[in-house]
């Protein structure tokens, strides 16, 4: 086993799957699949390899640089006048947005363990449920064991994994309009920003400041890349998977039964008259599992991103980083525990996320262009796929700026 486990190069990449691989991400996926069926699968699709294209950036900038972005983004902005107002963004954004993520990644979690005990009250004011887990991902972190953390998340992906694809074998989807789905873009009327909100949730910003500090720790030299892009192609692809699986569930129960859902908690009670129990403790499991694992990347990028900005040591085991990530799940839980429906949670993180991955792209593809990499930074086709991506979260973060106050 242990010889197996190392050429599989399982490792910091497994905590981006477990980020996005969110209850937000689960929601948008059950209403895209409930909502258009198959049709979208393709901006899925899109999304995985963006998200592939900008972490395999991170993690070289963290593998050969020996630092996170957010120290790059330090170093790179010289003058006062640039890097106090960069970071200030940087660091509201962050925060504020991480935050927001935290509390609908708990309430998402409770909600799991609403479906699992059958109890009837899992969020909002009174439910001890959210704060079982803060409790449970505090744990985690202050015990300052990355590898600890880090199998966590691996066992947290792996039985996400298992419960959605499952759930999705027993709904039986049309494999036929899957493939379509996938390889023919199509946008039904009214589908513009589902698509935003498809892939809003798989290229999430923070994944690049945990991506390069988690991989800077991992692996000390560039002849260490290949690993680390192994553990990219195969982690990416299952947290990938999984969104298909999502979507692809809920169309085959819902779009074509001609039902409607208006959260995932509805997908999962509505699940039961059709395909029994089972496909209800199973979306109940994935839940859980989603929202506890991105309850503990999100406060761990934060303390990653927040450190490297300000300059201080992303060390687990200081006082200093342990502050910043336990703020972020004291925040959430007390977000989570309030009378505020957790789609509203997060709906204002995708705001905050689609405002700042514009900004952080820029960052990303800047400190990738620096002379200091050496032969390790971006040729052309990189900083040409960089812009490409870079140029679909501008208009993300426009149409998901719009979409936000007409909703709200």
């Amino acid at each position: 086993m242990k010889k197996i486990m190392p050429s599989l190069s399982i490792g910091p990449a497994t905590m981006v799957a477990a980020a996005f691989i969110g209850p937000g991400t689960v929601i948008t996926a059950s209403l895209a699949g409930a909502q258009y069926g198959y049709a979208l699968l393709w901006a899925l699709l899109f999304a995985i390899l963006a998200s592939i294209i900008l972490q395999e950036m991170a993690a070289r900038l963290g593998v050969v640089s020996g630092q996170g972005l957010g120290e790059n983004i330090r170093q790179s902005l010289s003058h006062p006048l640039l890097r106090w107002p960069a970071l200030a963004l940087v660091i509201g954004a962050i925060v504020v947005g991480n935050a927001a993520y935290e509390g609908g990644n708990l309430a998402g979690a409770s909600l799991g363990l609403k479906l699992l005990t059958n109890t009837e009250l899992a969020t909002g004011k009174g439910s001890l449920w959210p704060m079982v887990v803060a409790a449970i991902a505090a744990a985690l972190l202050w015990s300052g064991n990355y590898r600890l953390i880090e199998r966590t998340l691996i066992v947290l992906v792996a039985l996400m994994s298992v419960a959605f694809l499952l759930t999705f074998a027993l709904t039986r989807p049309d494999l036929s309009a899957l493939v379509s789905g996938l390889f023919t873009p199509t946008l039904p009327t009214g589908a513009a920003l589902t698509v935003i909100a498809l892939i809003g949730t798989t290229v999430v910003p923070y994944n690049l400041f945990l991506h390069s500090s988690s991989a800077s720790k991992k692996w000390h030299s560039p002849d260490d890349l290949p690993a680390a892009r192994r553990d990219i192609f195969i982690s990416i692809p299952v947290g990938g998977l999984i969104s298909i699986a999502i979507v692809s569930t809920s169309a085959a129960a819902f779009f074509s039964h001609q039902l409607s859902i208006g959260s995932a908690g509805d997908m999962a009670q509505a699940l039961q008259p059709l395909f029994g129990k089972a496909a209800v403790y199973c979306m109940g499991v994935g839940l859980f599992a989603a929202g506890i694992s991105s309850s503990l990347t999100a406060p761990l990028a934060s303390a990653y991103a927040l450190s490297g900005v300000l300059g201080k040591p992303a060390d687990l085991g200081t006082l200093q980083f342990r502050t910043i990530w336990l703020s972020i799940i004291v925040i959430g839980a007390l977000l989570a525990t309030q009378d505020i429906r957790p789609i509203r949670l997060i709906w204002f993180a995708q705001i905050a996320n689609g405002l700042l991955l514009p900004i952080i792209t820029m960052f990303l593809l800047w400190a990738m262009n620096s002379h200091k990499l050496g032969r390790y930074r971006n040729n052309g086709w990189q900083n040409l796929l960089g812009l490409l991506v870079l140029a679909t979260a501008i208009a993300l973060g426009g149409r998901s700026l719009a979409a936000a106050f007409d909703w709200l």
